[in-house]
């Protein structure tokens, strides 16, 4: 049995991988904004709630994040960037992961293997960027992919036995792409869920610091 914390459990990635991992037997800890007023955007929020943990885990999945803030679609080009529509993406996307990571060395053991892993997006990969646009997804995703690297190098240091990972679920049908479904395959919460905790299994100390998709193939920064 692993002690697991799943953040933005009432997401649609959060809630499936919160589940499986109670049905295979883990103890879970769930925390998100509709059910216990987590907001991962107010480092007030963040640090009375991640303080109040009195337990570490061996796995922590931040499963926030947001494609349309407020009724701002991905741009289609640079030319209809906005700075509040960035700003927002920055916010919910990058600041926010930041903002628990800033507590991983607390929730995670020390002295067992352990794994903190991050929701991020292959479109945030600025190595595998062919077509442009979706300017201000693109950009908080790739920041947390800084976010999450960095991390993983300090943890090093004190977490040796610590995987810190950012991980592309594929498109996953939810309310959060249902207005993209069309342009992409998809696949249910329920097996995306699957199929990241297949890869997260497969991660030990040497992966820390990586960006692993669905599969469990590497994707470039």
């Amino acid at each position: 049995m692993k002690k697991v914390l799943i953040i933005g459990a009432s997401g649609g990635v959060g809630r499936a991988v919160a589940t499986a991992c109670e049905a295979r037997g883990d103890r879970v800890a769930r925390l998100s904004r509709r059910d216990d007023g987590f907001e991962i955007t107010d480092e007030t929020s963040v640090d009375a709630h991640l303080s109040a943990l009195k337990d570490t885990f061996d796995f922590v999945l931040i499963a926030t994040g947001a494609l349309e803030i407020e009724g701002a679609a991905p741009e289609k080009s640079i030319k209809s960037l906005t700075a509040k529509a960035m700003l927002d993406q920055f916010a919910v996307n990058a600041l926010g992961p930041a903002l628990v990571l800033r507590h991983a060395s607390d929730l995670l053991p020390r002295n067992s293997p352990s794994i903190v892993a991050v929701i991020s997006a292959r479109v945030g990969s600025i190595g595998d960027n062919r077509m442009g646009g979706w300017v201000s997804y693109r950009s908080a995703k790739a920041a947390v992919n800084q976010i999450v690297h960095t991390t993983a190098i300090e943890l090093a240091r004190t977490h040796k036995q610590t995987a810190c990972v950012a991980l592309h679920p594929g498109t996953v049908a939810t309310p959060f792409t249902q207005k993209y479904l069309g342009r992409h395959p998809s696949v249910s919460p329920q097996e995306a869920a699957q199929n990241l905790l297949t890869v997260v299994d497969g991660l030990g100390p040497d992966q820390t610091g990586r960006f692993f998709d669905w599969a469990g193939v590497e994707v470039p920064w």
